[in-house]
């Protein structure tokens, strides 16, 4: 399954080094996660991936690699199952700047994935969040959150990602992606069901073009309530390594007393480091005033 793309090119060596400055002081409460101190983890661990990245380079020299397909690529999960007999691990941290309340931080954002069928795969993952809630940015968390206040959730989510059909002329390939949610820890309410379709084409010169539909069965403290999520994301080769994308998502809530209406709009790229491994960042910009300002998200995949 997925691409396979010569390995021919040699990504430059880089040696790496950080200056981080010292945080500023911000009139929050003593409760709030220093962003600067949180924003250090994916940075240190960028300069430790591209330090190995002459050794790993090597090792994939002369031989074929592929595009790992990552769902925390982007917000639109991909059209791509894991081959049986192999797991991909994917992680990610998530950096949110809310219009009103505290800032949200997202993290391990830990999915494993592993193929059982030919077509069918098997989805585990937990993450957690501390800010304040409501803006939905990556595709492994579901809570509408309180709003303007600090809190702190941490939940599992399990379930199937199965493909539907294979391109086709026009015909697109397409997967289904049925699992839930359910808090263990913080602000808990109940178990949310998600049911996402996801279909794409890949186009010449290797572009992809790649759309989901997402619907949530949420919970809140007002009770249970609908929230729909589409996207679409194009997707283009910059290297052999090397996939930059331009995407549009949103989130619209109905059933709640103050229903919203979240979209954003921003770019990314994924960069495989070597054979089975990549590095990602993405970010984007709410377009209405119930979305946050921006949101940064960097993490990586690992494929054995």
């Amino acid at each position: 399954m997925g691409r396979k793309r010569a390995t021919g090119f040699q990504p430059p060596r880089f040696k790496c080094t950080t200056v981080l400055p010292a945080p500023a002081a911000r009139q929050t409460s003593s409760e709030t996660i220093n962003a600067a101190k949180l924003v250090r983890i994916p940075l240190l661990a960028a300069c430790l991936i591209l330090s190995v990245q002459t050794f790993t380079s090597n090792g994939a020299s002369g031989k074929e690699i592929r595009d790992l397909d990552a769902d925390r690529d982007a917000f639109t999960p991909t059209t791509v199952t894991v081959d049986v007999g192999h797991a991909l691990v994917e992680t990610a941290y998530t950096f949110i700047d809310n219009r009103e309340g505290p800032e949200t931080h997202s993290f391990p954002e830990l999915l494993l994935r592993k193929g059982l069928t030919e077509w069918l795969e098997l989805r585990l993952g937990a993450n957690q969040e501390i800010g304040s809630g409501g803006n939905v940015v990556t595709a492994i968390e579901t809570g509408e959150g309180l709003g303007e206040e600090l809190s702190a959730e941490t939940s599992i989510f399990y379930g199937l990602k199965a493909r539907l059909t294979d391109q086709a002329d026009w015909v697109p390939r397409s997967v289904v992606i049925v699992e839930a949610f359910t808090p263990v820890a913080g602000d808990v309410w109940g178990t949310e069901p998600v049911a996402s379709i996801v279909w794409g084409w890949e186009l010449p010169e290797h572009w992809r073009f790649d759309a989901a539909f997402r619907y949530v069965y949420a919970d809140s403290e007002e009770g249970t309530f609908n929230k729909w999520q589409p996207s679409a994301v194009l997707r283009m080769p910059l290297a052999e390594r090397v996939e930059v994308h331009a995407e549009w998502f949103g989130t619209w809530t109905d059933g709640l007393e103050n229903d919203t209406v979240r979209p954003f709009a921003g770019p990314g790229f994924h960069w495989v480091i070597g054979k089975g491994f990549e590095l990602g960042v993405r970010m984007g910009w709410g377009l209405t005033h119930d979305a946050a300002n921006y949101f940064v998200d960097a993490g990586t995949a690992y494929r054995f």
